[in-house]
């Protein structure tokens, strides 16, 4: 019989809980198979056995974890309940279970609640890393009837549309340590305020964001503007459900938000309420108040973590009389982030490259037909002449202008064979140079690609998601070119399906507001053929609405 005080104890021994936002998965790796070795448990073949596969569970998800909820998971009740939970596909079960045994187990509740720990999120992240054991272990006594697959275990901490989002910023999250120790001093310090992180477009805003969402599960809201997610309304009914559920507010179901900032700050007996908003700068609002109408005053104990591009004056639309700091990304530790993320991904099998690039593109089709992948590694060594991975790092970073959202591009590109035909002096030279040469390459401003150009006009002029079918009609144009002519574009370009009636359709959005910018500002750089294509489409557009209204 496993002893899970036995677990725990080695736990707490080799990998005790850690201060920092950053832990690299090589120490998590290395801490996990040193537990697992003195343990006796084999960490490459997982027994179908229910208290080993829990055990596993328990050192996978609890290395650098606070004492207080390892505490939690090491008694025999919680697993028993935990399993329960898992063979019903109940995990709201669970949730209620453990709420009921910290009432009686008063000092560990008080343990949790100073560590500020959010106990649904754990409990979440707990279930989520058993069945990522379970389908190690390749067992179906694992797979829930009727229809014999793992359990959904989601217990709605984040917003589901924020989901996805999150996942993908965080992935090969690395470095910004100066930033995340700049918000908890800040926290430390003041009694309440604002901190706002202030950088370009595609230097790290949405992943530093979804990082520290990510660690420390506090409530969130990402504006994006391109979906129309970035107006008051929508942001204070998230915040809202976020904050009635979290900490179980009363009579708080139209409460404004100075009214719930108030409601929760009652709530939180010695915690700390950091809400994240990212995107500041995408916001839609009318009035001269402040952006979302984000209150001047805070309670105490109550924070926000806001992130926007540069602004003047009078665009900043946040006047406050609490405490209020704000970081810019400065060239010198935003280089040195750069350069930890290319070592890591100098590090990425095929394998890996694939599945990262397969999240990135969300794209079914793309999935189901990979392209042929080459690591990092033998690209360098085709240049002519040679170069080293220190220079590549150095001269990659160098021409990405310490610019991440660069690299979100051209990484794959290079891994998926797309600048074979180039050397890394020919790799452009920051993102609006990328954009530029991307354009070039793929001959937008041949008349062959006249129907291209126009389908991204209309994602232009029409702000938000947009359905192909509607695209189609606007161009009057058969809907599987328009598709396919969308999948070309498919890392700049987010689809989503939505169910309408009977019938499933895939609407589409610009996925950075970058690149939405680049396409603005195209039919200035060409003033004959690109301003007559834009002025096309707007004409096309306009009518298409008003004859439907």
């Amino acid at each position: 019989m496993i002893e899970f005080t036995a677990i725990t104890s080695a736990i707490i021994k080799h990998a005790p809980q850690a201060g920092q936002i950053i832990i690299k998965q090589a120490q998590k790796n290395e801490a996990v198979i040193k537990i697992l070795q003195e343990l006796k448990l084999n960490p490459t073949e997982i027994s179908d056995d229910v208290d080993t596969v829990y055990a596993h569970t328990l050192v996978r998800y609890g290395v650098f974890k606070h004492e207080a909820i390892l505490n939690l998971f090491r008694e025999k009740e919680t697993k028993d309940s935990f399993w329960g939970a898992y063979t019903n596909n109940t995990p709201f079960e669970f949730v209620e279970y453990i709420r009921k045994f910290l009432k009686k187990d008063t000092d560990l509740d008080t343990k949790i609640r100073k560590a500020n720990i959010h106990i649904s999120a754990e409990l979440e992240e707990f279930g989520e890393v058993f069945i990522s054991v379970a389908k190690r272990s390749a067992s179906t006594k694992f797979l829930i009837p009727p229809d014999q697959t793992y359990p959904h275990w989601d217990l709605d901490v984040y917003p589901k549309e924020f989901k996805a989002l999150i996942s993908e910023k965080t992935r090969l999250f690395c470095g910004r340590d100066f930033v995340f120790k700049a918000i908890i001093d800040f926290v430390k310090k003041e009694k309440k305020g604002y901190f706002t992180v202030i950088g370009d477009a595609g230097m790290g805003k949405s992943a530093i964001a979804a990082q520290f969402v990510l660690f420390y599960k506090c409530p969130c809201y990402f504006n994006v503007f391109a979906e129309g997610r970035n107006k008051p309304e929508k942001f204070l009914a998230s915040i809202r459900q976020q904050l009635i559920k979290r900490y179980s507010l009363q009579n708080a179901d139209n409460a404004d938000l100075s009214t719930l900032l108030q409601k929760a700050s009652e709530a939180l007996k010695g915690q700390q309420l950091v809400i994240v908003v990212d995107a500041l700068d995408e916001v839609e609002q009318e009035g001269n108040g402040n952006l979302l109408d984000l209150p001047q005053n805070l309670p105490d104990q109550v924070y926000f973590l806001l992130t926007r591009r540069p602004y003047n004056q009078d665009q900043k639309r946040l006047s406050v009389n609490t405490p209020y700091i704000e970081l810019n990304l400065k060239d010198e530790e935003s280089q040195n982030d750069i350069k930890e993320y290319l070592h890591l991904f100098l590090k990425m099998s095929k394998d890996d490259i694939r599945q990262w690039i397969q999240q990135l593109i969300k794209n079914p089709k793309k999935a189901e037909n990979p392209e042929e992948i080459i690591e990092l590694n033998e690209w360098i060594q085709r240049q002519n002449p040679p170069i080293n991975q220190t220079d590549f790092i150095d001269k990659l970073a160098e021409k990405s202008q310490n610019n991440f959202m660069y690299l979100r591009y051209v990484l794959p590109a290079i891994a998926t064979g797309k600048y074979n035909d180039l050397s890394l002096k020919g790799l452009p030279q920051g993102l609006e140079d990328y954009y530029t040469t991307h354009w070039q390459r793929m001959k937008m401003d041949n008349d062959d690609n006249d129907i291209n150009v126009k389908i991204l006009f209309i994602l232009v002029v029409r702000g938000d998601a947009i359905s192909s079918n509607m695209i189609a009609d606007i161009l009057d144009e058969d809907i599987s070119p328009v598709e396919a002519i969308l999948g070309e574009w498919v890392e700049y370009v987010t689809p989503k399906k939505v169910q309408e009636e009977d019938e499933e359709k895939t609407y589409y959005s610009i996925y950075h507001r970058s690149f939405l910018e680049f396409l603005q500002n195209q039919p200035r750089l060409d003033k004959n053929k690109n301003k007559r294509r834009f002025k096309e489409v707007s004409q096309k557009f306009y009518k298409y609405f008003n004859s439907n209204d």
